[in-house]
């Protein structure tokens, strides 16, 4: 071998390496063109998204009922006074409460009675294991009208007609499948590993749970939550039937009689609808951190 083919050699793989890097680089880049699409896209996707608040909370700034037909006109006389009379002429601090006890009872006993069925479905073979997670799919196609009358009467028996107590339970009925189902798939792809080193620690499968399992869940807990959170806050049939006090009205029920007193005054029930949707937001913030790592954990199991 003569040196001029050493030489050529070592020059080949001392080309190969970046000619590789220089591959990979461009694999990963992209153009221009295609930089400039997908953030124009973005752009219009949030303006799209963003827009019907933004909207909203301008139109809920004009002090007159008529302001929505003239938009041009609230810029120069915006105020607060919808959301005064809102909150001074309204139950809306009652509202509040009522939502808060409810949604925050729902939201509690729904994700821990979901977390717990999806890990023992996850992990433990019992008799007829797949067809009880199949079970509690079937629940779910049932429509509310079906529902209300049986369970009505079944509150009614227990006592528990216009109770928060009661009203937690049935919006539980309707929340946990979902969620029992949610975090299976995700307690799916948590290692096997895992539980196995809770027991050889002493862990008892409830400690290796609650220990191990519980805080590497909590994007999918995070999801759970938010789905409960959500549906219970919005849920009008079963408020509107079960609870029969004024005082004890949900958000969605108290909206409801706003708007049937207020039905032309569009600047107060804009001002009721920001006031409103407050509460969604901040929930949304805390949890917005494991919320999409948990949505898509689920789906990337094979």
């Amino acid at each position: 071998m003569t040196t001029s083919t050493v030489e050529t050699s070592a020059a080949v793989t001392e080309q190969a390496p970046a000619t590789a890097r220089s591959r990979v680089s461009r694999r990963g880049d992209r153009g221009p063109v295609a930089s400039a699409l997908t953030h124009s896209a973005l752009i219009a996707a949030s303006l799209i998204a963003f827009f019907p608040i933004a909207w909203l909370v301008y139109l809920s700034l004009g002090p007159d009922k008529d302001d929505y037909l003239h938009p041009g006109a609230i810029w120069h006389k915006m105020s607060f006074d919808n959301y005064t009379f809102v909150l001074r002429h309204t139950a809306f601090f009652d509202w509040l409460k009522s939502t808060l006890v409810v949604v925050g009872g729902v939201t509690l006993v729904g994700v821990l009675i979901s977390a717990t069925t999806g890990y023992a479905v996850s992990r433990m073979r019992f008799p007829g294991y797949k067809k009880f997670m199949w079970l509690l799919l079937l629940t779910q196609m049932f429509p509310i009208a079906v529902l209300i009358v049986p369970m009505y009467q079944i509150m009614s028996e227990l006592g528990l007609i216009d109770s928060y107590l009661g009203l937690i339970i049935i919006n539980c009925t309707t929340i946990i499948p979902y969620c029992a189902w949610l975090l299976k798939g995700y307690f799916d792809t948590i290692p096997f590993e895992i539980d196995e080193a809770g027991r050889v620690d002493g862990l008892s499968p409830f400690g290796t749970f609650l220990r191990l399992i519980l805080p590497l869940a909590k994007p999918g807990l995070a999801v759970a939550a938010f789905y409960a959170f959500l549906t219970a806050f919005g849920e009008v049939a079963f408020a509107s039937t079960f609870m029969l006090s004024d005082d004890k009205y949900t958000f969605a029920v108290g909206l409801q009689t706003f708007i049937s007193e207020h039905d032309a005054q569009r600047n107060l029930m804009a001002a009721a609808a920001v006031l409103i949707a407050i509460p969604v937001a901040i929930f949304f913030y805390l949890v917005q951190k494991n919320l999409v790592t948990g949505l898509t954990a689920g789906g990337t199991k094979g």
